[in-house]
């Protein structure tokens, strides 16, 4: 399945969320450069839509990582599961 993403989010101008339901796939795991923008909204934007989501912290970087390491910590493991690629293989 190939999805072509236009915006910050992934689910913004696509048909992501439609594969995605059809697959009946509820739950999600999120890498990805510029923590501050494609992750944030795709996050964000998945979990109204009331997806799960993990988020590999390990796998995410941003231009400055203090934001990175903010967003992450304090911003997205609200709605989040924030853990490490390793405990992601390990379960």
């Amino acid at each position: 399945m190939l999805v072509v993403k236009r915006r910050f989010s992934a689910f913004s101008g696509s048909d992501l969320e439609i594969l995605l339901r059809a697959q009946e796939i509820k739950h999600l795991v999120l890498t990805g450069i510029v923590t501050s923008g494609v992750v944030l909204v795709t996050a964000l934007e998945a979990a109204d839509m009331d997806f799960r989501i993990t988020i590999l912290s390990d796998l995410c970087a941003d231009a400055d990582p203090d934001v990175n390491d903010f967003l992450l910590q304090k911003v997205l493991s609200q709605q989040c599961d924030v853990i490490t690629s390793d405990q992601w293989i390990n379960g």
